[in-house]
């Protein structure tokens, strides 16, 4: 009896061009489970290979799969989106950095900013300084920038902060959602 065998699942990639420079997508069954900046030839095969080894699965070139995260990353570096709508995959974080990023994700809006501490204290890590360093080392491990928008997060003094794509990506997405005055070239 010759049955159909059921095919493995894999990690679907693909590259995506965006006005702050290529970005690296990746997904799973359960959704998006990373974006990556300065998606160059050399930063690609070592992430792909890297994300195939971590989530023990295969990781191809897909880009049909990922249609809609590509669809909905045009319509928000077009200013045509100002939430996305994805099943994510939350894999690549882990105890508190994914409880933080999913606090910033559920509760901090397109055109608006948090502080670091204030997200601390939303998931209740008190006053201390270290709470706010912890949540800005969060937002370097986010595996799924723009999409979870950890360019959102601000010092609470009203700097810019840090960030892991680098400053200039994260005024630009700042300057795209109305924060800050877009660049004058």
């Amino acid at each position: 009896m010759g049955g159909v065998t059921e095919v493995a699942w894999t990690v679907a990639w693909t590259v995506v061009d965006a006005p702050i420079g290529p970005l690296l997508v990746a997904g799973t069954r359960q959704g998006l489970v990373l974006v990556g900046f300065r998606a160059g030839p050399e930063y690609v095969e070592r992430t792909v290979a890297a994300l195939g080894r971590r989530l023990g699965a295969p990781a191809v070139a897909d880009a049909d799969r990922l249609a809609p995260v590509t669809d909905q990353l045009a319509a928000y570096f077009d200013g045509r989106l100002r939430a996305f709508d994805l099943p994510l995959d939350w894999s690549l974080a882990t105890g508190f950095n994914r409880r933080v990023l999913r606090e910033l994700a559920a509760s901090v809006p397109y055109g608006t900013v948090v502080g670091y501490q204030d997200l601390a204290d939303r998931v209740g890590e008190g006053r201390e300084a270290l709470a706010a360093r912890a949540v800005g080392s969060a937002m370097g491990a986010n595996p799924l920038p723009v999409v979870v928008p950890c360019h959102r997060v601000i010092e609470s003094g009203g700097g810019i902060g840090g960030f892991g794509g680098g400053l200039e990506i994260k005024r630009q997405l700042l300057a795209l959602e109305g924060v800050l005055p877009a660049p004058l070239f």
